[in-house]
């Protein structure tokens, strides 16, 4: 660079040359102790003048040395602090200004110093770049002086504290509005903007994302929207990629003359709008309007293009957010169906709560089919993953097992279609997706299976036929809140085995039951298992107090439901049950459904945690269906069934839980156990004896402290059992026996295909009621097949 050259003159050309001429630049400098110096970027090279090398504490003349030399003589942490400076100049195209400690040739003392001014030239290509400006030295500033400087003091230290606090705050925002909020919040030392606007481009046009301080934008404000091409300097932003700084009013009015009447009405006295920059894409811009003049020095540049950086960053991650969460609602609202229309003698409630994963969706579903038969199915499922591929394996299914109970199909053959469906589309390979199947067996490397519980109800009768995949059996809960879990006979969740076969269970809802089916997640989710979690929703379920259909109450009919007019507040569920009056028909079950969900997934779970503290929790689908009818309807007893089949002897000892399970609240423990060991008795003879399976009709009757048991157990032989008289180390003859010394009165009833063996027992009294049958009526047993005896 040419030093040696007049400056242009100026004033009346008529004075004297002596007067009227300005001195050659390099006097001038020489005067005022200015060096002038040159980096080369490209080749590594700096070019500095006498005055500059004497200041970089060099030679005192013109020389060319290597960049590392002049490196070597800044101390290191301005040389990093310059660093950042100039490339936001190169970036920006502004000035780089920046004060630098000289230090000696050892390194270990501060010779001066000097501020350094310099202008970036880009070369062609945007790769290399020379910088052109001056050295001059200053004097350090006394210490505690408050001097914005990039070199010492305590200025660095508050907006390194300061980025550290504004990184973290905008990292924890999860939306749009919340990262608005945070950005119009932070304090910036010594500067602080009280107004600031993000904007966002669709299309060719400006649009507003979000303002702060600035209360006249609106909807129709013109610039909420406008075309990319405007004279305004958010849409120069956004067509450059560069930021705009403007110091006053005038700068304004001077740079943007369209724009500046809209932006005056603000009373702002500078502006600064930054590109909000991801992943080298210009997504928007960032203005950050002041009250008070702002000159915009290096330090404060960077601190703006830094919360810039940030702040885009924020609002990326907070659009991807929203975006997930409107696409997973959206996913909610159409996979997940409507109830749909009242259901005469039946109302219906259901919960979704997807618990398991990130997405707001998962594999669970629940599904309610008006069936051409007039019928209504009922389904439940739970497909394996909380991912995108569970949600949308378990929108396929939903509708192809809506398709196939449209058609007519009965439980089992709904499900045996389900099953080959799910086996089909999990084991195939996607047309033009990347084929996952590995080298050896060729199977799919993501099999998935679904478990499924199908329900077909006959409103007028209470009949339901139920086929089961490998889900939760389900729940009754009696009109006087005894509450029974039904064994249902199944078969392998859906996808596992193509050719699996489901049998159908068929049972009876009297009116005023309510038949719970879920998922898993309600009874595991809190860290519980099978076992734990069935007992915590039995808890729940006996002490719910039920308004009923038709508005009679259950409180007070048991002792399971409390004392009489009392509501029951369940363990660890403050505020359940607190009602003057019990919410009646649907309103009761809608309460209900809201208060098993609530008790293991809102606040009051953390009272009834389970056993397995680091158990994942799991998507919860809940649907609850209750026979209805008027309270004269209502059956006062209670009254169950079960089905042992020949091939699952196992079974029996299902049968005697369950059969405890109905006399919960029995008064005489000793007369449980005896009704318990004669169920047993009874159906082993069945399973031992005949071909059939065995059919057990339990049915408790009366007021309580006096009711009635009456236990029949059917199967399909004609051969009557008869006494026998076993010695000590027989090991069966001893089932009459026993009915004689414990049951108050039992017998054998044939009917026109097989028998049927019963007993009762009376609570509080071992006396049969008036009219009752001698013990051992109900035929002749004499002469019976003694392979038939009990």
């Amino acid at each position: 660079m040419r030093t040696d050259e007049p400056r242009e003159q100026v004033g009346d050309a008529s004075l004297p040359p002596d007067r009227d001429s300005l001195p050659p630049v390099s006097a001038v400098l020489s005067v005022i102790a200015t060096g002038l110096w040159r980096w080369d970027n490209a080749t590594g090279t700096v070019t500095l003048d006498a005055e500059a090398a004497r200041l970089l504490g060099l030679a005192p003349h013109a020389q060319t040395t290597t960049e590392a030399g002049v490196r070597s003589r800044f101390h290191p942490v301005d040389w990093n602090e310059i660093h950042g400076i100039v490339q936001l100049a190169v970036a920006e195209g502004t000035l780089a200004e920046a004060r630098l400690r000289i230090m000696d040739e050892q390194g270990r003392r501060v010779l001066r110093t000097v501020r350094s001014r310099t202008k970036p030239i880009v070369h062609e290509g945007g790769s290399t770049y020379e910088l052109l400006g001056t050295l001059q030295e200053v004097s350090e500033p006394s210490p505690g002086s408050a001097a914005r400087s990039p070199v010492t003091g305590d200025w660095r230290r508050s907006r390194e504290a300061f980025l550290l606090d504004a990184g973290r705050a905008l990292a924890e925002a999860r939306s749009t509005k919340e990262v608005l909020r945070v950005a119009a919040g932070l304090s910036m030392p010594g500067f602080s903007p009280d107004g600031l606007a993000v904007f966002g481009a669709k299309a060719d046009r400006l649009t507003l994302v979000g303002h702060h301080g600035h209360h006249g934008y609106g909807h129709d404000d013109p610039l909420a929207s406008m075309p990319l091409d405007t004279d305004y300097p958010a849409a120069e932003v956004l067509r450059t990629g560069r930021a705009v700084y403007l110091s006053s009013p005038a700068d304004y009015r001077r740079r943007y003359p369209t724009a500046w009447p809209l932006a005056s009405r603000f009373e702002r006295q500078s502006w600064a709008f930054l590109p909000l920059i991801v992943a080298g894409r210009t997504m928007g811009a960032w203005m950050a309007a002041f009250t008070y003049p702002v000159s915009f020095t290096p330090d404060e540049r960077s601190v703006l293009t830094t919360v810039a950086r940030m702040l885009a960053q924020a609002l990326s991650r907070a659009g991807v957010a929203e975006s997930e969460r409107e696409l997973t609602e959206g996913l909610q609202r159409s996979m997940l169906p409507v109830l749909g229309p009242e259901i005469p003698g039946m109302s219906v409630a259901a919960r979704y709560v997807p618990t398991g994963g990130g997405l707001q969706v998962g594999g669970d579903w629940y599904d309610v089919i008006p069936l051409p038969s007039g019928r209504i199915a009922f389904v439940i499922g739970d497909v394996q993953g909380h991912d995108v591929r569970a949600a949308g394996l378990m929108g396929q299914l939903r509708i192809a097992l809506r398709a196939y109970a449209s058609e007519g199909h009965r439980p089992d053959a709904v499900l045996s279609r389900a099953t080959r469906f799910l086996s089909g589309i999990t084991d195939g390979i996607a047309y033009g997706s990347t084929d996952t199947r590995d080298d050896h067996g060729g199977a799919a490397a993501d099999p998935r299976f679904a478990t499924c519980l199908y329900v077909e109800a006959d409103p007028a009768t209470g009949v339901l036929e139920i086929a089961r995949a490998g889900h939760p059996e389900p729940v009754i809960r009696m009109s006087d809140g005894t509450v029974l879990q039904r064994p249902i006979a199944g078969g392998l969740p859906l996808g596992i085995d193509p050719d699996a076969d489901y049998p159908t269970t068929r049972l009876v809802l009297d009116t005023g039951e309510t038949m719970l089916i879920c998922t898993d997640g309600l009874i595991e989710t809190g860290g519980h298992d099978l076992e734990t979690g069935w007992r915590r929703i039995r808890r729940i379920l006996e002490q719910y107090e039920d308004g009923g259909a038709g508005g009679a109450g259950a409180a007070g009919e048991t002792g399971a439901a409390g004392a009489e007019g009392d509501a029951v507040e369940p363990e660890g569920h403050e505020g359940f049950g607190a009602y003057e009056a019990p919410p009646t028909g649907d309103d009761s079950l809608e309460v209900l459904a809201d208060t098993l969900v609530q008790a293991v997934h809102g606040p009051s779970s953390h009272h009834t945690t389970g056993p397995l503290a680091d158990r994942r929790e799991d998507d919860i689908a809940v649907l609850l269906l209750r026979r209805t009818g008027r309270p004269d309807q209502r059956a006062h007893a209670r009254r169950t069934m079960l089905t042992i089949a020949q091939a699952e002897p196992e079974r029996v000892a299902g049968a005697r839980q369950h059969l405890r399970d109905l006399l919960h609240d029995w008064s005489d423990a000793d007369q449980v156990d005896s009704a318990v060991l004669l169920v047993s008795e009874m159906i082993t003879n069945v399973l031992v004896h005949t071909d059939g399976d065995a059919l057990l009709v339990a049915e408790v009757t009366g007021e309580v402290r006096a009711r009635r048991l009456r236990v029949e157990v059917a199967d399909g032989s004609d051969d009557l059992p008869h006494k026998r008289h076993p010695g000590e180390l027989a090991s069966s003859g001893r089932g009459l026996v026993l009915m004689e010394l414990l049951a108050g009165q039992w017998g054998v009833d044939p009917r026109g295909e097989g028998k049927s063996i019963w007993f009762e027992l009376y609570e509080g009294s071992g006396d049969s009621p008036a009219g009752a049958p001698e013990a051992g009526a109900g035929g002749d047993l004499g002469g019976a097949d003694p392979d038939a005896a009990l």
